[in-house]
């Protein structure tokens, strides 16, 4: 069952190892560096060091000896301030890379039915998605999106969201008798469909019943420990 039935980009592939990472960076302060500012002597040898071959040892030496003692000096900053902004996007990429996908922690509100569907097409293939149908006034509906905020923060590699049956247009799907419902994508298509969500728990229930329930049905990845994805990028990757 595709998401379209509810209703009727890979990753940036980076250069490794030591020369790959250096060129990366150089290429990431060509970007980042307002180069209409500099002399052409400048914006040459940046363009130089952002390419894969090494840069002629003249170019450097004739650059030398025109910058001044305090123009080096802005240099080393801004190659500092450079050097810092670059080690926190390749921080980013690898977060994904080891987490298979993008991370969330919230769960996101969804007005209508083209914000579903927008957000279905635009999943990545590894994120799971799990959607909470309801209404304000269904007994339940709140106690249970109050539990997956609370999910969410625990699960920031799964992609909650939640949207109103009666603004969608999917109240005559969805009629009050079958809500709370959660449904659960993934790579576009539905895994399963949960209706009456709460009448599997008691009158009173916390997210840790709501977990159980969902882990009973294999939907929820193993929860993330703290600072595992920190441990991994130290053992794998050394910065320049």
């Amino acid at each position: 069952m595709s998401g379209r039935e509810f209703y009727k980009e890979e990753g940036t592939v980076t250069n490794t190892g030591p020369k790959g990472v250096i060129n990366d960076w150089w290429r990431f302060k060509m970007e980042s560096v307002d180069q209409g500012s500099l002399p052409p002597s400048k914006r040459e040898l940046l363009k130089q060091m952002s390419s894969a071959h090494k840069p002629r040892d003249d170019s450097l030496r004739t650059l030398e000896c025109e910058m001044s003692a305090p123009e080096c000096e802005r240099l080393t900053e801004d190659d500092d301030r450079s050097l810092s902004q670059y080690r926190e996007r390749r921080m980013r990429e690898m977060r994904e890379r080891l987490s298979l996908g993008p991370r969330f922690g919230s769960v996101q509100e969804l007005s209508s039915s083209q914000a579903f569907l927008s957000t279905l097409e635009r999943e990545h293939r590894l994120t799971l998605l799990v959607v909470l149908v309801y209404r304000e006034c269904v007994e339940g509906c709140r106690a249970l999106s109050a539990c997956l905020d609370c999910l969410a923060a625990d699960y920031p590699t799964v992609h909650f969201c939640r949207i109103d049956a009666a603004t969608s247009g999917a109240a005559e799907r969805f009629p009050d008798d079958v809500l709370p419902a959660v449904l659960v994508y993934k790579a576009g298509e539905m895994l399963v469909s949960l209706l009456a969500v709460t009448q599997h728990f008691g009158e009173e229930f916390l997210a840790a019943d709501v977990e159980a329930f969902l882990g009973g049905y294999g939907l929820l990845p193993e929860k993330p420990r703290a600072g595992a994805a920190e441990d991994s990028m130290g053992r794998g990757e050394e910065w320049v």
